[in-house]
């Protein structure tokens, strides 16, 4: 499976005068160093032209006093060599730990996570219907964005903020794969039937892109319904792109489908810099048993060389993989009696690897790469929309009864009009009902009168009688309409 280019990596020359490309390589924590070196003296051993910078990341870091988890001296490596293989690290829990994978991913711009999920059977997992698709996840934006908030005694927030930037972005990327790896079909998948403002521009940017690729079938699922398919009907689908957290979702899913999570490999992919990584965790109750399946760091390393051009050994990897797979030599969490005909650890799986590199598989279909593809990938210039306030919606704790919030509000309405008061979303006043489950938190909208525009005086005016009345303000969000078009949800029964 060809991984597109999107970074320029650069090269340097080894004493003895062989080309060799720097990467930056990250051992990781528990299960980690294990697998990482069974991984490199794979590469080594295939002929991969690689230059290892090693770097410290993860768990060790975080304790020392860097709560990213990463010191400067790191990033300065991978500023350099703009590629880095890495092994699963632990975040330890609690204390203001920030996920050190979301954080390489955002500040080095890696806004696509490239998931490749083939069926293996009989030779690894159930038999089954066939798998061979890949799931291009957006990397950078969603929930994900890591914006939370405890707002009162009861309800915590957590913000999901979707660009238009980052939806064609990644989008595009997934049409131009598509295209340039002989894939036929881009499915997207989202739950716009909900989250109808950011799900809904994600879902019509595709439809927007997609007109621009006719050769390639397009289609949409509902992300629920679409998941269930990947797991009974996967051999549908061929290139997925959708939202960060369905696609992590979406990827444990169709990699348990297809055998195991421990096969799967993953790229994450940026206009500079490239990571690539297993897309399981750093399981340290493995640590140090040579117990550890290294297949999923392996499949990213052959992605992490068809990056920088040496597609030869990442084919002649890859086959050899396929080949110890089908012969049956297999790590723990894919032994199977019927199938398997050997039992071995981390060590002695890469030494299979080794042992057959040069051989091709006899069942399992071979891979063939070919050069990385130059993607010329970008985003259209956004064109400028009348904005208009209409209104703010004014966010309270109140222990009271709606009733007596609402009577309290219109009291301070003003020049605004208070058109509904909601609680978790849904309309609690007025006429609200008595059986809907009620919280500390209500959101309280206010209308600009007879359609008219609300000024930024009006709602400063508007919140400074709220708190005069007593009434203890989270926040406020301003609603909008943009070329007349509500940029704002109406409350469930409104």
């Amino acid at each position: 499976m060809q991984i597109a280019k999107d970074s320029t990596t650069t090269s340097q020359n080894n004493h003895s005068g062989m080309v060799k490309t720097p990467i930056t390589v990250a051992y990781g924590d528990g299960i980690g160093p294990e697998i990482m070196a069974s991984v490199l003296n794979v590469l080594e051993k295939a002929g991969a032209a690689i230059e290892p910078e090693v770097i410290e990341i993860g768990e060790a870091v975080y304790k020392s006093g860097f709560t990213s988890g990463i010191k400067p001296e790191a990033w300065d490596s991978l500023r350099r060599t703009k590629v880095l293989l890495k092994a699963p690290i632990t975040t330890p829990q609690g204390g203001g730990y920030k996920s050190l994978n979301v954080t390489i991913r955002k500040t080095l711009g890696l806004y696509s996570n490239v998931r490749p999920c083939v069926t293996y059977a009989p030779f690894a997992g159930k038999s089954g219907p066939g798998m061979d698709l890949v799931i291009i996840r957006e990397n950078e934006e969603d929930l994900y964005a890591g914006i939370e908030h405890r707002q009162t005694e009861e309800v915590y927030q957590c913000l999901k903020l979707v660009t238009r930037s980052g939806c064609e972005r990644i989008v595009r990327y997934a049409f131009e794969y598509a295209r340039a790896n002989g894939r036929k079909k881009v499915t997207c998948m989202s739950k716009d039937n909900i989250m109808k403002l950011t799900d809904g521009l994600f879902h019509r940017i595709f439809d927007e892109i997609g007109a621009e690729y006719p050769e390639l079938e397009k289609e949409h699922w509902i992300i629920d319904i679409g998941m269930a398919k990947v797991a009974t009907h996967p051999e549908n689908f061929d290139v997925i792109v959708t939202l960060n957290l369905y696609g992590d979702i979406l990827s444990d899913i169709a990699a348990e489908v297809a055998g195991s999570v421990g096969l799967a490999g993953s790229a994450n992919i940026g206009e500079h810099c490239a990571m690539f990584e297993a897309i399981h965790g750093s399981a340290p109750l493995l640590s140090g048993l040579n117990a550890a399946n290294p297949s999923g760091l392996l499949l990213a390393a052959v992605m992490m060389l068809v990056h920088i051009g040496q597609p030869e050994v990442a084919e002649r990897i890859h086959n050899a993989w396929l080949k110890t797979i089908e012969d049956g030599i297999h790590t723990s969490d894919i032994y199977q009696k019927e199938t398997s005909a050997r039992l071995v650890g981390t060590r002695e799986f890469g030494e299979a690897v080794v042992a057959l590199l040069g051989l091709m598989p006899w069942k399992l279909k071979p891979v063939k790469y070919g050069a990385a593809v130059e993607m010329k990938l970008g985003v259209r210039p956004a064109v400028p929309a009348v904005k208009q306030t209409v209104g703010t919606d004014v966010f309270v704790q109140w222990n009271g009864t709606p009733d007596e919030l609402g009577a309290r509000l219109l009291e301070c309405a003003g020049e605004l009009e208070l058109s509904m008061i909601t609680c978790r979303g849904v309309k609690v006043w007025p006429n609200g009902f008595a059986e809907t489950t009620l919280v500390d938190h209500y959101r309280c909208r206010f209308m600009a009168k007879e359609g008219g525009s609300v000024s930024g005086s009006e709602v400063v005016g508007l919140l400074g009688r709220v708190v005069e009345a007593g009434l203890e303000v989270i926040k406020h969000e301003n609603l909008c309409t943009f070329d007349g078009v509500a940029g704002f949800s109406l409350g469930q029964g409104q």
